[in-house]
């Protein structure tokens, strides 16, 4: 793989952590106006990868804690994509 290609890889793997991070941290407060529309879009990318981890990890005590892992997961991949 060329070194171009795969920086552009991490790049966008990266740019999808920070997408799901953003995404629950808006889900933690109310949202009006356009920042309604930011977050409805947010979610359309971010909940289908989610969406995987929800089927496995059931919320806690009220905590949803599969984004978490969600972003963890794809943290181990850009690490190991880093070291090839």
């Amino acid at each position: 793989m060329s070194p171009v290609v795969a920086l552009i890889i991490l790049d966008v793997v990266r740019f999808y952590e920070v997408l799901i991070f953003i995404y629950v941290l808006m889900s933690w407060f109310p949202i009006q106006g356009i920042f309604y529309d930011i977050y409805c879009t947010l979610g359309s990318l971010a909940e289908p990868y989610i969406g995987i981890f929800r089927r496995f990890i059931p919320p806690m005590g009220g905590l949803d804690f599969s984004p978490w892992v969600a972003i963890l997961v794809l943290e181990f991949v850009r690490v190991a994509l880093a070291r090839l």
